[in-house]
């Protein structure tokens, strides 16, 4: 098959020196055996907002942080969304940088696995969807769909099967309306049991703020957040974690990150840090 490289990005070496010490070992070696090494990772404006409105395409990062974004993808097993943001974005979800698998070399080698959380089954994915177009390129691979249900829609368990992607049926937490609320420690033992020695979550902000929350909070062993210098104003997708009280009632800060690094990267700026063990 020949190698397209006409969308293929370029990031220098020079610019992922400031990246090594936030990510996952190339060793393959985690904090934790049973878990994968995890990264939480998003663009956001100035009033931490992922998108101008749910469901609405936003574009946040610059050119130089975009290509940083699909580094990161090859440095990962596994990249995770929710269904919000695949039922918005028909994503691609793989690395285009250049001399990755599909854009300069052979077979898949620096492609992330993609995953997708979607209790319901409510994603209406189909041959023509981005994900399996690439598939077919050699340019990305087939999901992993995370669902609630124990016998999901046959159609779409065959189309998976077809790319070597599957469903993975985990319970989760019963919440409000038709939502439910993901336990990160399953997933993330799930995952690691089904192969992935490192995931990036990447969003939207319904699985963002779930993993941000007392509970959760200390499996996530990276945060790298591209800061966008603009307002999308009110009414935007927000990245704000539940708040927390004192013994006495009294509001306090909902989280503070350690070893924190900001890097201006083009008119972005690039923060990296842990959050608080």
């Amino acid at each position: 098959m020949a190698l397209d490289k006409r969308d293929a990005l370029e990031f220098p070496e020079s610019d992922r020196v400031f990246l090594e010490p936030h990510l996952p070992r190339q060793d393959g070696t985690t904090p934790r055996s049973d878990m994968p090494f995890t990264t939480l990772t998003f663009a956001t404006s100035l009033d931490s907002a992922l998108a101008l409105s749910p469901g609405a395409r936003t574009t946040l990062s610059g050119p130089q942080s975009k290509a940083m974004t699909h580094y990161l993808r090859s440095r990962h097993d596994g990249i995770l969304i929710g269904v919000g943001t695949a039922l918005a974005d028909d994503p691609g979800l793989n690395c285009r940088i250049a001399g990755v698998g599909g854009y300069g070399s052979e077979g898949l080698i620096g492609q992330p696995r993609p995953v997708v959380i979607d209790s319901n089954a409510r994603w209406d994915f189909s041959e023509d969807s981005k994900l399996f177009q690439l598939c077919r390129q050699g340019r990305g691979r087939a999901p992993w769909i995370v669902t609630t249900l124990s016998e999901p829609p046959a159609e779409k368990q065959k189309l998976l099967e077809k790319y070597g992607g599957r469903y993975i049926s985990l319970q989760m937490k019963n919440s409000t309306g038709d939502h439910h609320r993901i336990d990160w420690n399953d997933l993330l033992l799930t995952l690691r049991s089904h192969g992935l020695q490192s995931v990036m979550v990447e969003g939207g902000g319904h699985v963002i703020n779930s993993l941000l929350v007392p509970q959760y909070m200390s499996l996530i062993d990276s945060v790298i957040v591209t800061i966008a210098p603009t307002w999308l104003g009110e009414g935007g997708v927000v990245v704000s974690p539940p708040r927390r009280f004192d013994g006495e009632g009294n509001a306090i800060s909902a989280a503070r990150l350690r070893n924190v690094k900001w890097y201006p990267f083009g008119e972005d700026v690039v923060l990296c840090g842990q959050t608080q063990s």
